[in-house]
């Protein structure tokens, strides 16, 4: 099959895109990589790489400690990137920015931090059922410590919340509701400028999980309200080892740090110690300097294309993938709501996805295959797993249609 929209794909020059990508020049006995595992981890640009080795051959001075000119330069970018992701974020105060290792370890410090200063036996917390595993263990086991009721949305057939049960599960009771924006096993966009409106007007705080909607559209958190957003540099072209969290400066400032050590104090005594303001006291010991630094030009690669272009190009994407996979016979898509990102997720009758990726590997198509760290997704869909393809806005039409001539090699083999 062709392109069946040239205009939209017109917006962006795709092949001039992926010269920028290494990875994706790659070949295996004379076959091209067909990269289409995006929502695990994206390619980085040569550029993230280049900035990553200059910081590391030119720049390289630990941050904050040193009083020497390389020190202080070093400080000033890291902080300037803190800046950018501000920006980047919609966010006018960058002290509300903090880095991490990831969404994974954002959201631990927010359960961690947040329900130590605020939740109490009693209290209920919220999460969906289409959870990655990071956005629900760590609610699960702040609840059992705090004596706290983990309360959970449920998601129709199309893989949409039920927005009737979120309205009837609210209520004074409930401190903090934790949602991702965009499942990572679906590829569903959820509602959530009024998830946090409806949060809001209960009293309770919202954290969003940002892993698969920060790559895929723009992100202004001044506008959705969230109390605290969270997502990973190595899905959005950056590196992996660094991810962000937001937190609105009047809760990170009440909330206790999720590290001691280095860094993050202002004065220790042998007796006591007194902790630095956010977002300091949430980056204890010496940071992935290089990695952040890498996270920066990241921003800027995507800055500079356009946030609102790659939307765009990836919703045609994913019209055209949906539309090519659902012609074939005996397959079907696990999750279909009406807002998605370019996420599809498939099972093939009578063949386990891990024998589709190890099939489809053999024509060097790469796609993922599993419970995609969101088993209650596959119990809801009474799936033990599925094949998920995620793209980007590098990758071109005629890969889905590899992707679609692999499926079908599939099904030969196990006809």
């Amino acid at each position: 099959m062709s392109n069946p929209n040239k205009t939209v794909s017109a917006s962006l020059d795709v092949d001039k895109i992926r010269q920028d990508f290494p990875m994706l020049s790659k070949r295996i006995n004379g076959k091209p990589l067909v990269y289409l595992d995006n929502g695990a981890t994206t390619q980085k640009p040569l550029s993230v790489i280049k900035r990553m080795e200059r910081f590391d051959t030119e720049e390289y001075a630990t941050v904050r400690r040193g009083a020497y000119q390389l020190g202080e330069m070093a400080t000033n970018t890291y902080e300037e990137t803190r800046k950018k992701l501000a920006r980047f974020l919609g966010v006018e105060d960058a002290r509300q920015i903090i880095f991490t290792s990831g969404t994974t370890q954002s959201i631990n410090l927010v359960a961690y931090s947040f329900g130590k200063k605020y939740i109490q036996s009693g209290d209920e917390v919220m999460i969906s059922n289409m959870e990655h595993h990071a956005n629900i263990i760590p609610w699960q086991t702040m609840c059992e410590e705090r004596g706290a009721t983990l309360k959970i949305i449920p998601i129709n057939d199309a893989g949409e919340l039920i927005m009737e049960d979120y309205d009837r599960l609210l209520s004074s009771k409930t401190k903090i509701v934790a949602i991702t924006h965009v499942s990572n096993a679906l590829g569903t966009i959820n509602p959530v400028k009024e998830i946090v409106s409806k949060a809001h007007a209960v009293g309770a705080k919202v954290l969003l999980d940002g892993a698969q909607s920060t790559p895929h559209m723009k992100v202004d958190l001044q506008d959705i309200d969230c109390d605290f957003y969270a997502f990973s540099g190595h899905k959005i072209y950056g590196p992996s080892g660094i991810g962000v969290l937001y937190g609105k400066y009047e809760l990170l400032k009440e909330m206790p740090p999720y590290v001691t050590g280095g860094e993050m104090i202002n004065v220790v005594t042998l007796e006591k110690t007194t902790y630095a303001k956010p977002p300091a006291r949430f980056e204890g010991g010496t940071p992935p300097i290089t990695q952040v630094i890498g996270l920066g030009e990241a921003v800027d690669y995507l800055t500079n294309i356009g946030i609102e272009k790659i939307d765009a190009y990836e919703r045609e994407l994913l019209a055209y993938g949906t539309k090519v996979l659902s012609e074939i016979p005996g397959l079907r898509i696990i999750g279909t709501a009406k807002h998605k990102a370019s996420i599809i997720s498939f099972v093939l009758e009578s063949v386990h996805p891990h024998d589709v990726i190890t099939l489809l590997d053999q024509d060097l198509v790469a796609v993922r295959g599993g419970h995609h760290c969101a088993q209650p997704v596959m119990t809801r869909f009474c799936v033990p797993a599925t094949t998920r393809a995620s793209m980007s806005f590098y990758n071109k039409y005629e890969e889905i249609d590899a992707l679609a001539a692999g499926i079908r090699k599939v099904q030969e083999v196990f006809a």
